[in-house]
């Protein structure tokens, strides 16, 4: 996300109003780098940057690569084609808040914190969770979710939902799954890890996806299971305590946001490769313009009013870079 915008209206420079516009500048900056530190938002989806008004994400089919010509032999013609696109609408977000005269007259340094922190927190929070709501929706395999009274559409690039079992290929390929049945296990994890690896392109070759990150909802069942799979360089289930092949290769993201969007009593996990996501966008998350901050007097009650606008949007692109298990109806993952 970048900075925050801060422009100020007439009459805000007097001794009452002037004196007040600096410090609550600085609250909302701070509460602003703090929260984004926090974020896991910017972790799993692609952060974007746009200056239009929509963006389009596609992908070009691999070449066939290069053949054995001989000596002198002529070059052969190789060649790409557009894979499946995905556009993404911006949408404008606003809130405000204001301080009345009395506050500032008075002083009352509580009072004056409590409005600007509680604003930035809902910004960030209407985006950690508008992030969450679609991955929420595309674990429980909707094609859209209704956010804040808005329609976001949870489908990918191939016009299907993010986790599906039968995802296709824009050329030539089998269709391929990343919606899977099986609980979280350590079995179930090195055998998610190996499907990724061999997801394929749209042209039927291989896309080299490294999954390297675990996402789970805020569960101590699934934290639990997680980390004792992959917390110790030995596996505690065999007799001689044989080395554990899946220690130390994750990193784990745990998201309590994601809790309240997905169905009750049940107990998703997803792997991602977020170099591969970054790279190629999966779960995308895209800014037109940053957080811009004004602050006004209203001279009908003398109250210091401060106005947030901003636009942003998210949605999905190519669903590679994710898997998810422990969906009813998901693929059987084959654990032997």
């Amino acid at each position: 996300m970048a900075n925050i915008t801060f422009s100020e209206g007439s009459g805000l420079n007097d001794s009452i109003y002037g004196k007040s516009q600096a410090p609550l500048r600085m609250m909302i900056e701070n509460r602003a780098e703090a929260y984004e530190e926090k974020s896991i938002l910017k972790e799993v989806f692609m952060m974007d940057e746009s200056k239009h008004w929509a963006e389009k994400y596609t992908s070009l089919t691999a070449m066939d690569g290069f053949d054995p010509v001989g000596e002198n032999g002529a070059y052969p013609v190789d060649g790409m084609e557009e894979g499946f696109t995905k556009t993404l609408e911006h949408v404008t977000w606003k809130n405000s808040f204001s301080i009345s005269r009395e506050i500032i007259e008075d002083g009352k340094l509580l009072d004056l914190k409590k409005k600007p922190m509680g604003f930035v927190k809902s910004f960030y929070r209407t985006r950690e969770n508008l992030g969450a709501a679609l991955l929420g929706a595309a674990i429980k395999g909707d094609t859209a979710v209704k956010f804040r009274g808005k329609k976001f559409d949870a489908t990918c690039a191939d016009g299907l939902t993010f986790f599906h079992t039968a995802h296709k290929s824009k050329v030539k390929g089998a269709v391929q799954s990343n919606q899977f049945a099986n609980a979280f296990s350590a079995d179930a994890l090195a055998y998610m890890e190996a499907v990724m690896q061999n997801f394929k392109g749209d042209n039927n070759e291989l896309v080299n996806v490294v999954p390297n990150t675990i996402v789970i909802p805020n569960d101590a069942s699934l934290k639990k299971a997680v980390f004792a799979a992959i917390g110790a360089d030995k596996d505690p289930t065999t007799a001689n305590n044989g080395y554990n092949y899946i220690f130390g290769r994750w990193n784990v993201l745990i998201w309590n946001y994601l809790n309240q969007y997905i169905s009750s009593s049940t107990y998703p996990w997803i792997l991602a490769d977020l170099d591969y996501n970054n790279e190629y966008g999966g779960a995308i998350f895209t800014d037109r313009t940053p957080l811009d901050i004004r602050s006004t007097l209203d001279e009908n009650t003398d109250a210091n009013v401060w106005r947030g606008y901003s636009r942003f949007t998210a949605g999905f692109n190519d669903w590679r870079a994710f898997a998810v298990g422990g969906i009813t109806g998901g693929t059987d993952l084959g654990i032997s």
